[in-house]
């Protein structure tokens, strides 16, 4: 497909504002010195529970990344329908930080001393998370389930209330990286990637396995929408597979860009980027007006590799999936449903169901004690790990294509790894259905 160049540059307006949208103690015990009191209850009555997040409600990411609170909102509205946890109701209130670190600050002291949350749940973004990290653990306030894959939220000594949730950047791309040395062996590889921790982290796990045939390492900075000279140099290298470690906005202007000089390799997408629903939005917006506009959205996206380890919406077989387009359809925002909207919900899933487990005498040493010792058996679809000595959450990921038309094909299945030296292995990971999990009364 070849559409001409200045299609691209004829979205630079739109992309700006869519850039974004689419990275030794006991069981939750700080170190001895330390004043926190975890045997305590705040947010919690005998009929409520209060957790807060920050999230992008508006500003540029949130054109896609506000579904993360949308989904999990619509998910604990269900189950507060069935009766709450434990007889309680969650009272679920994502604030708004544009996604600038220094009102994440705002509201996070506004959620903890005014609001009294007993929790954090689904934190957003790697730069404005990380400048909280610190208070959470220092205030005593669990912190569960970051919305990134950086590695900081893994590191119980330092962190002990932070809990991961999203396959680390390393983790993932190590497993892309055996993925193509053994599906397209020989090959010349091209990295495009964002030049912050994403980048780092997985740049750190493809060259495990593919250091030798990488012919250019292409980086893009979020506050600029050209990757011309990027995807011309990918073009220039010969590279065969580009792997991108992309936020959407910039999974979908690298498909435009390479379309435009008719560049076309094995594009491999990394799940940050691997929306397709979101992407087919951006892809809409980002043609209107151009060169391309004629040609659907969906085309862009034909034989796309994509990681993933949760249930995605395309797959309509699954049981977590059809069970989240229910909930959807009867308590979401009445936008179409997203993958973006999945990550929420399953997020919501997993907190509900560790506040189960954690039983009616709820305090926050409850909620840790519950989340280390907790059986994850879904919804996600690869292990999880919330351990005294690994917070790393989701263990790995599987990988799919996509065809145009919606269709999804599963072309490998779960792996697992670490995020150093050790290998990449089959797993067979039985999760139980939306019946069998306890996560609501």
């Amino acid at each position: 497909m070849r559409i001409r160049k200045g299609t691209t540059a004829a979205t630079a307006a739109a992309l700006t504002l869519a850039l974004l949208a689419t990275a030794c103690t006991g069981a939750g015990e700080v170190t001895e010195g330390d004043a926190v009191d975890l045997d305590v209850a705040p947010g919690v009555t005998d009929d409520a529970v209060v957790i807060g997040s920050h999230q992008p409600l508006t500003g540029p990411a949130a054109p896609g990344y506000a579904a993360v609170s949308q989904g999990a909102a619509a998910v604990f509205d269900y189950v507060n329908d069935q009766g709450g946890v434990n007889g309680r109701r969650i009272d679920y209130r994502p604030e708004d930080d544009a996604y600038d670190p220094a009102q994440t600050i705002d509201v996070t002291r506004e959620l903890v001393i005014e609001d009294e949350i007993f929790a954090m749940v689904g934190g957003l973004g790697t730069p404005t998370h990380t400048g909280v990290l610190d208070y959470l653990n220092d205030e005593g306030v669990p912190d569960v389930f970051p919305s990134s894959g950086a590695l900081a939220w893994n590191n119980p000594e330092e962190h002990p209330l932070t809990y991961g949730w999203q396959t680390d950047y390393t983790k993932e791309a190590k497993i892309q990286g055996e993925y193509i040395a053994e599906n397209f062996p020989g090959q010349s590889v091209g990295y495009l990637y964002q030049n912050d921790d994403i980048g780092v982290d997985a740049q750190a796990g493809l060259d495990q396995y593919l250091s030798e045939e990488v012919v250019a390492r292409e980086h893009y900075e979020t506050e600029v929408t050209d990757l011309g000279a990027q995807i011309a140099e990918l073009e220039r290298s010969g590279a065969e597979v580009v792997v991108c470690s992309c936020i959407p906005a910039f999974v979908a202007l690298a498909l435009l860009e390479s379309a435009s000089i008719g560049y076309e390799p094995q594009w491999v997408v990394s799940s940050i980027g691997g929306d397709t629903a979101t992407l087919q939005g951006l892809l809409a917006r980002f043609t209107e007006g151009g060169d391309a506009e004629e040609v659907p959205a969906d085309a862009f996206l034909d034989g796309l590799l994509i990681t993933s380890y949760l249930p995605r919406v395309e797959d309509t077989e699954d049981e977590w999936s059809q069970f989240f387009i229910e909930v959807h359809e009867e308590y979401g925002d009445g936008a179409p449903l997203t993958n973006t909207h999945l990550f929420g919900m399953t997020q919501a899933v997993m907190f509900a169901q560790v506040l189960k487990s954690a039983g009616e005498d709820l305090t926050r040493q409850s909620l840790i004690d519950a989340l280390e010792t907790q059986e994850w058996r879904g919804p996600g679809l690869v292990p999880f790990s919330s351990s005294g000595d690994d917070h790393g959450g989701h263990q790995g990921v599987y990988v799919t294509q996509y065809s145009e038309g919606d269709e999804i094909e599963l072309v490998q299945g779960a792996r697992v790894t670490d995020r150093s030296g050790g290998s990449v292995e089959e797993i067979d990971f039985e999760r139980l259905s939306p019946e069998e999990l306890d996560f609501h009364d």
